[in-house]
C-alpha cells in the first residue's frame, strides 16, 4: 500500500485528481488546508490517499495510433466487477492503513501508548460480534436469488455503481468536518455521517469514541467503502448495547410492580397504561389492583381513582410503611398489583431511604425506575445512582415522542446493565405504551422517532 498526495484550489478538486489517477480504489486518509483563499491568491488544499497498487499499473499503455488510444480509453471507462482480495490481504491493508492514518493524525500506535479511552471490555466484544453479523448480512444482500436471471444481475451491478457514486458525494460533503480530532481520535470521511448522527443523539462521548476506535481497527477496507454497510454495522452494535426484557406474565405467579423515579417523568400515567394493558388488552384478562403511596399529591390520587373507576379495578391507599402489609392483603386476590410512588428529587436521599422501607417486606417486588428520555445522559446517570439503593430491576422510558435523541438511553442502559421493560410514546391511555424492542429503539436512534400506530407526515 502506498500513499499519494494531490492538491487543488478546493478539496473537491484535489479529490477529483486523485480519483482520476486511481479510480475508486483509493482510500482517502487525510484532507488538509494548506493556504486559505485571499483576494490575490487562490486557496490550496491537499488530499492524501492510500492505494494498494502503484499508480503506474492503473494507467493504460501509451500508443501513437489514434484508434488504439480511443479503444483503450473506452475499455478503461467500462467498470469491471470488483474482485474480492484474500482475507490476509484485506487484514494487511487495514493494518497498514491504520498505521499511516495514525501517523498523519498525530496518534501513536497502541503498542507505544495505551488507548485514550478506558471503557468496559464489553464494547470490544460487541464490536467484534456486530462486525461478523454485518458481514453476514452484507453477503446475504449481495447474493442474488438462486433463480435470478442475467437481467437481475445487471440491475444489481448498476445499483452497486449508483451506491458508490452516492458514497463519493457524501465523502466530499463531509470532507471538511472529517478533519476534526477529539482527544486524539481521527474520524475518516466514511464514518463522518454516522459519527455526527450518534453524537447529536446524546450518546456519551466515551462510548461513541470507543466504538469508532474499534471500528477503525476491526472493519475491513472493502466494507468501509459503502455507507449502507457502515450503517448496518452500527445498527448491530447498537442492538447489542442494550437488553429489552420480554413481557412474561405467569398466571400462577403474582406480579407486584413498583414504579419509582423523579418528579415529572409520568409515573402515574404509565401505571394507568400498565393497568389497562394487563386487565383489558392481553389475551388473558388479569385481575389488577392498584396501591398508591403518593398521598402527598391530591391530584395524583384523584387521577388514579378516576382511572381505576373507568377500568373497574380496585385501588388502595397506603399512608406509611406499617399499613403496607395490610393493604397488600386486601389485594391478595389480584394477579397483578401496581404500586405508584411519590416522585422524589434524586438529591433528596432521606425520602428515597423512606421509600426503601416499603420494599423491605416479604413480598417479591419488581422495582422499575421510570425515566424521561428528554433528560440528558449525565442527569440520567445521576438519577439512576440515587435510586440504586432500591435495587432497580428494570427501566421504563417515557416521553419518546418529545425527544430528538436516543443516544442517552443507549449509554445509560449499557452502563447500568439493566433491561428496559416498556416505552411510553405519548399521552394516550393505554395505546401509547409499547413493550421495549431493540429493533424499534435502533430505528429511532438512526432514523428518528416514529409512532408505530400512526403514519408520519
Amino acid at each position: 500500500m502506498k500513499l499519494y498526495t494531490y492538491s487543488g484550489e478546493t478539496t473537491a478538486e484535489a479529490l477529483k485528481l486523485a480519483q482520476s489517477e486511481h479510480g475508486h480504489n483509493a482510500l482517502v486518509v487525510k484532507a488538509k488546508e494548506i493556504r486559505k483563499k485571499t483576494l490575490t491568491e487562490p486557496g490550496l488544499y491537499e488530499v492524501v490517499v492510500a492505494v494498494d497498487k502503484p499508480a503506474e499499473e492503473n494507467k493504460p499503455p501509451k500508443s501513437n495510433n489514434m484508434q488504439e488510444r480511443l479503444d483503450q480509453a473506452l475499455q478503461s471507462a467500462r467498470p469491471e466487477p470488483p474482485k474480492a482480495p484474500p482475507q490476509e490481504a484485506v487484514d494487511l491493508e487495514l493494518s497498514e492503513a491504520i498505521k499511516e492514518m495514525r501517523k498523519l493524525a498525530g496518534v501513536e500506535s497502541q503498542e507505544e501508548s495505551p488507548p485514550v479511552l478506558s471503557v468496559p471490555k464489553g464494547l470490544t466484544q460487541i464490536a467484534q460480534s456486530s462486525l461478523k453479523d454485518a458481514q453476514a448480512r452484507e453477503q446475504q444482500a449481495k447474493s442474488p436469488p438462486h433463480q435470478a436471471n442475467k437481467s437481475d444481475e445487471g440491475l444489481h451491478s448498476i445499483k452497486g455503481e449508483l451506491n458508490k457514486i452516492n458514497d463519493n458525494l457524501k465523502l466530499i460533503q463531509n470532507m471538511v468536518w472529517s478533519e476534526e480530532k477529539e482527544q486524539g481520535l481521527f474520524i475518516p470521511q466514511e464514518f463522518a455521517e454516522i459519527y455526527r448522527l450518534a453524537k447529536n443523539s446524546g450518546m456519551h462521548k466515551m462510548h461513541l469514541d470507543e466504538i469508532m476506535r474499534l471500528s477503525l481497527e476491526l472493519m475491513p477496507v472493502k466494507m468501509r467503502e459503502n455507507s449502507v454497510t457502515v450503517k448496518r454495522y452500527f445498527r448491530e452494535v447498537l442492538r447489542k448495547m442494550i437488553y429489552c426484557r420480554h413481557e412474561g406474565l405467569d398466571p400462577n405467579y403474582k406480579k407486584i410492580l413498583m414504579l419509582v423515579g423523579p418528579t415529572g417523568v409520568g409515573k402515574t400515567t404509565t401505571l394507568a397504561k400498565l393497568a389497562a394493558r394487563y386487565s383489558k388488552l392481553l389475551n388473558q384478562k388479569y385481575k389488577v389492583g392498584i396501591l398508591t403511596l403518593d398521598t402527598y399529591r391530591i391530584g395524583a390520587v384523584e387521577q388514579l381513582m378516576w382511572y381505576a373507576k373507568k377500568m373497574k379495578i380496585s385501588i388502595e391507599t397506603v399512608m406509611d410503611s406499617e399499613d403496607f402489609a395490610k393493604e397488600m392483603e386486601a389485594l391478595e386476590y389480584c394477579d397483578v398489583i401496581l404500586i405508584d410512588t411519590t416522585g422524589h428529587s434524586q438529591h433528596d436521599k432521606k425520602k428515597i431511604e423512606n421509600l426503601k422501607k416499603f420494599t423491605e417486606h416479604d413480598y417479591k417486588i419488581d422495582t422499575t425506575l421510570v425515566l424521561s428520555l428528554t433528560t440528558k445522559y449525565e442527569d440520567l446517570k445521576d438519577i439512576y445512582n440515587a435510586f440504586s439503593p432500591l435495587e432497580i430491576d428494570s427501566l421504563i422510558f417515557t416521553k419518546l415522542d418529545e425527544s430528538r435523541g436516543f443516544g442517552n438511553l443507549f449509554s445509560l442502559v449499557y452502563e447500568s446493565k439493566k433491561p428496559i421493560s416498556y416505552l411510553s410514546i405519548g399521552q394516550e391511555v393505554p395505546a401509547d405504551l409499547l413493550v421495549a424492542s431493540n429493533d424499534y429503539l435502533v430505528d429511532c436512534m438512526l432514523d428518528g422517532f416514529s409512532h408505530p400506530g400512526r403514519k408520519n407526515p
